[in-house]
């Protein structure tokens, strides 16, 4: 199956969002190297009889436009500065997001609702910048109709604009502009440097330092790995139970879904690798800080407001423990989740930023996508029934592993997915 391209639209505030061109510099939190990715995902709608009268491009185009009003950093260029190399956003008049129309000649239900879908059908649904145009346009749509009346928003956003949370925001106040509202319900906030800057002193303590090392020359996204192939699993929700009655059983702990399946799925995709013994391997994952720091982020804070966890251990030790000890380390690893780890991890950047901080080989990123909210993104045809990421590079791994809400096709059948 092609996708038909029928034509690409530079979408512009519906109204000038600023009096004069300017440079919005990023918070350390944004200027992540391991962030510095354009993250791809789709969300697939179902069209019903009712809204056939309403183009998908047409309707989301026009909500894009006066969202931009508040969320015109979408819309600016991301560029190194000659002083530190930092990103920062170059706003500037006559910026728009750029906005693909397409469509394809068959049904949502043919593809089954893009729950596991076809790699090569799946690819084409998402727009691919290189990392220069991902700069250059650091959000780039395209909505795709299918036949059935059903269509997808694909999307790629620079993750140092937002994390999950904050693209969620954003497409939140498209969506409530789309079906009718006057105005976003939720002011986006700015304010990227003075919210997480860094401590005068600055000051490093904790675990920071145990994880993150220097290492210049290093490429944290160019390890040879072999082919990536995309698998989406269904794990039903009694499989998830039996798994955890059995931890429970031999250590008397209790664990959420991500703490013991995510322990499961390390262990596995380690064992399966053949990695030597003693390589030292890394379990990494993204925690929301937005109510940790003092203060706490102002409700329409949409930058990264996540920090990265990890669990370390050799891959024999990791091989031969159980699973529930790995899966108490990634549980008492959320201690660690403190302000004092988040202002650490933030003067460290500032610290040594130029001296090409690494977390190193052998990460295993996984990140929880059943609570963004993803489900509320509702254009006028209902939430979402299928949500699915398509990037491969994410917290230093390059072989990431997603845990998601499940299609709502499978609602009554399915459990947890992970990707």
């Amino acid at each position: 199956m092609r996708v038909k391209t029928i034509e690409t639209s530079l979408i512009l505030p519906s109204a000038s969002p600023f009096s004069h061109d300017h440079a919005l510099p990023l918070s350390h939190l944004d200027n992540d190297r391991n962030i510095h990715v354009t993250f791809r995902y789709l969300r697939a709608y179902v069209g019903t009889t009712t809204t056939f009268d309403h183009h998908p491009f047409q309707v989301i185009a026009s909500a894009l436009s006066s969202s931009l009003i508040h969320y015109y950093p979408l819309a600016a260029t991301l560029r190194h500065r000659h002083v530190d190399d930092r990103l920062e956003l170059h706003c500037t008049s006559g910026q728009g997001v750029p906005l693909t129309h397409s469509k394809v000649d068959c049904t949502l239900k043919s593809v089954n609702h893009l729950d596991n879908p076809e790699p090569d059908f799946v690819e084409q649904l998402v727009p691919e910048p290189d990392p220069e145009e991902g700069r250059a346009n650091p959000c780039i749509l395209q909505v795709t109709v299918f036949k059935c009346g059903g269509f997808t928003l694909g999307a790629a956003i620079h993750h140092a604009l937002c994390d999950g949370l904050g693209a969620t925001q954003f497409f939140n106040a498209v969506a409530e502009l789309a079906r009718g509202a006057s105005k976003v319900s939720v002011e986006p906030v700015w304010e990227r440097a003075s919210f997480l800057a860094p401590s005068d002193p600055t000051r490093v303590d904790g675990p920071v330092r145990e994880y993150l090392s220097l290492e210049k020359g290093y490429k944290r996204y160019g390890e040879v790995v072999g082919p990536i192939v995309r698998e989406c699993f269904h794990v039903k929700d009694e499989c998830l139970e039996q798994l955890k009655r059995v931890i429970f059983d031999k250590c008397g702990l209790r664990f959420t879904t991500f703490e013991a399946l995510g322990a499961f799925i390390w262990r596995a995709k380690v064992k399966a690798s053949g990695i030597p013994g003693d390589e030292t391997m890394k379990f990494a994952y993204s925690v929301n800080i937005r109510k940790i720091v003092e203060p706490p982020l102002p409700a329409g804070y949409w930058g990264n407001g996540c920090i990265t966890m990890y669990v370390q251990l050799t891959v024999k030790e990791l091989i031969e423990q159980p699973i529930w000890r790995t899966a108490e380390l990634i549980k008492k690893s959320k201690s660690n989740a403190t302000d004092e780890y988040v202002r650490s991890f933030i003067d460290f950047q500032e610290l040594h930023y130029g001296d090409a901080i690494t977390t190193g080989k052998g990460v295993s990123g996984f990140t929880d996508w059943r609570h963004l909210g993803h489900s509320t993104v509702d254009f006028g045809w209902g939430g979402p029934v299928t949500v699915l990421p398509l990037s491969k590079n994410l917290l230093g791994s390059v072989e990431p592993c997603f845990f998601l809400p499940y299609s709502q096709m499978w609602i009554t059948k399915m459990g947890s997915r992970f990707w």
